[in-house]
Parts: structure tokens; C-alpha cells; sequence
């Protein structure tokens, strides 16, 4: 039945948090603009659409002028939060260096080894890598 799962991440503008989701490896593959600013961009992993790893970011005002009639909480919220898993944790964290960490480095009780950050969005994002079985 489902295909992909995709978040959307609403925030209030594009650059600071494609920034964050660039350094992870996603890469800009479609974008609508905004008064001279994107409003929307869809971000693939390595610029790769096949990859079905996606990151959807909009600002608050595009989503609320193309999604007319939605409640109006929805563009209010922040702080979804995300669980991204990754082959190589150190990589990651080498990557994010200097991101504010909600959540430092930690082994967890279901075999996972994580670090949680917070985008500039406001969104969290727990990176997690598992131990090979």
C-alpha cells in the first residue's frame, strides 16, 4: 500500500535548515519560490529521487497560502521530531559539529547508539546508528 513517507518540516525560512539537512547529505531537487526566497523544497538523499529518502521543508507562509482553509495551527507548530537512522554515527556527528545537541551521545537498551540535534527550524532530530547483528 504505502510507497514513501515523507515529513514535511514547516519552518519560517528554507536556507538555515536546508543548511542543517545538506550537511546529512540531502540535496535541493525541486524548489518553489517565494518573493525571491524558496517556500518549499524537497531535499533527496545524494540528490538521488530513486533513494526514496526525502526531506520536504516549507516555510509557514507558503503552506498556509497553498493549503488555504487548513487549520491554522498546523503552520503554528514546531518541534516535530524526526528519527533518521545512518550507517555511520561518527560521520554524522562529524557533520553536525557545532548544531545545538538536545540530546548527547548515547547507547540506548533496543541497540542503538544516538545523538539528538535541533534543526534551526526548531524541529528535533535524533541520528541513530544500530549495531551490526
Amino acid at each position: 500500500m504505502i510507497l514513501q513517507s515523507t515529513p514535511v518540516l514547516f519552518v519560517d525560512t528554507i536556507a538555515p535548515s536546508e543548511g542543517f539537512f545538506a550537511k546529512l547529505g540531502f540535496v535541493r531537487t525541486a524548489v518553489v519560490p517565494e518573493t525571491g526566497e524558496p517556500g518549499f523544497v524537497m531535499m533527496y538523499r545524494d540528490g538521488d529521487e530513486a533513494s526514496g529518502v526525502c526531506i520536504m521543508l516549507q516555510t509557514r507562509f507558503n503552506a498556509h497560502e497553498f493549503l488555504p482553509g487548513a487549520d491554522a495551527t498546523l503552520f503554528a507548530a514546531r518541534g516535530m521530531h524526526l528519527f533518521i537512522t545512518v550507517d555511520d554515527l561518527d560521520a554524522a556527528e562529524a557533520a553536525l559539529a557545532g548544531e545545538a545537541v538536545f540530546m548527547p551521545r548515547r547507547t540506548t537498551f533496543y541497540g542503538a547508539t544516538e545523538i539528538g540535534y535541533t534543526d534551526p527550524g526548531g524541529h528535533h532530530i535524533t541520528i541513530a546508528a544500530f549495531a551490526a547483528a
